[in-house]
């Protein structure tokens, strides 16, 4: 019943946001930082919107530690559509995530993709990854956050797939922090349930204190950037779900 719900939901949303895509196009040519602004106050709406439907509770755990006057590259463990839906709704300002370009290909999913600012990366290219690298630092540096997930896709298993270090870069090139993220049971909600229903359930993120790469020697930020998964394991030891 909950899944009818949201589908009754978000077709007509869907096709009734063609005119906004539209728009928030034209308004990216002049103004992209504007353009980002009302984005993310469009979307932001209809994820709460949706979040609500689906019943969804969070617990929200280290949101003071969260930077109010820089962009962030937030970096999390990835199980869920749901990690970006609700890291949407929570973190302050505008913030785009780092996709496969297999997204573009995807109807309505890519407008809105677009319009809030994802950074599309080509996993096979070396060459397009390091642009895709430099976009989502000179996109920092205009003051619009960017969420990671170094996996590299959503996991499904016991433990963490190996973390890839590559987009930390965008951190460290524009002098931006590092917030990781640890995100817990965002899959019970559709993934991880028999015939893929949406189910009410409760979710846990926490984000740990912000870290500057850039302010740290050679020798602490490898330690810092091979530390990360395991820190994400230690904060999901205390989410009670």
């Amino acid at each position: 019943m909950r899944l009818f719900i949201l589908v009754i939901w978000v077709v007509p949303v869907f096709l009734l946001s063609l005119p906004v895509h539209l728009y928030f196009k034209h308004l990216s040519k002049k103004d992209l930082v504007k353009c980002w602004e009302k984005s993310h106050r469009y979307v932001r709406g209809a994820f709460k919107t949706f979040l609500f439907l689906a019943g969804t509770k969070i617990t929200v755990i280290g949101k003071e530690n969260i930077p109010k006057d820089t962009a962030v590259l937030y970096v999390g463990n990835h199980r869920s559509y749901f990690d970006i839906i609700i890291s949407q709704v929570l973190v302050p300002g505008h913030i785009g995530y780092v996709a496969k370009k297999e997204f573009l290909k995807h109807p309505f999913i890519n407008l809105y993709m677009r319009d809030i600012g994802c950074i599309f990366l080509d996993r096979e290219n070396a060459k397009e990854g390091l642009k895709a690298i430099n976009q989502g630092a000179e996109y920092m540096k205009m003051g619009h956050s960017i969420g990671l997930f170094p996996e590299g896709t959503r996991n499904s298993g016991d433990t963490l797939l190996p973390f890839k270090e590559g987009g930390y870069k965008m951190a460290e090139k524009s002098k931006c922090p590092i917030v990781v993220m640890s995100l817990s049971g965002m899959d019970k909600i559709f993934e991880a349930n028999k015939f893929h229903l949406i189910w009410k359930r409760h979710v846990v993120i926490e984000f740990d204190k912000p870290v500057y790469p850039s302010e740290l020697s050679k020798e602490d930020k490898k330690a810092f950037y091979a530390g990360i998964p395991d820190r994400i394991l230690e904060m999901q030891k205390n989410h009670v779900l």
